[in-house]
């Protein structure tokens, strides 16, 4: 698939003109502007490279550690995901190997937050993933 880093670049021009960065906490789930990204990398959508990430690490107001939210259930059992619903009649995944420092100007607009007894089941299958 082809994609528009073109498009991407001017909305990451934008996005990075924003004075003001949202107000969030650790177990929030926000749209994020994650954008076009490389290779296997999750991207947005097409439209306006948008994708669920939750905040696993606030380090300060304006930075966190994010993980991306997928819909995809075929990766139920790996190790890299997640499987948890924070919408009724809705399974997501956290596609744990894709964890990353994410600026706070990337945060479109809340969506929900991560049950705590889910947070902590997350954090440690995370743990088990490093060496």
């Amino acid at each position: 698939m082809k994609k528009d880093y073109t498009k991407w670049h001017k909305i990451k021009t934008d996005i990075n003109n924003v004075e003001k960065r949202a107000f969030f906490h650790e177990r929030d789930i926000w749209f994020c502007y994650v954008g076009a990204n490389v290779g296997f990398e999750q991207d947005g959508n097409k439209e306006d490279y948008l994708r669920p990430v939750l905040i696993v690490r606030k380090f300060n107001n304006e930075i966190f550690w994010g993980i991306p939210l997928t819909k995809s259930e075929k990766r139920k059992d790996n190790r890299y995901y997640y499987s948890f619903s924070f919408v009724k009649g809705i399974m997501s995944l956290v596609v744990l190997s894709q964890i990353k420092l994410i600026d706070a100007k990337r945060l479109a607009r809340q969506m929900g937050i991560m049950k705590d007894d889910d947070f902590e089941k997350l954090k440690k299958k995370l743990k088990e993933l490093l060496p």
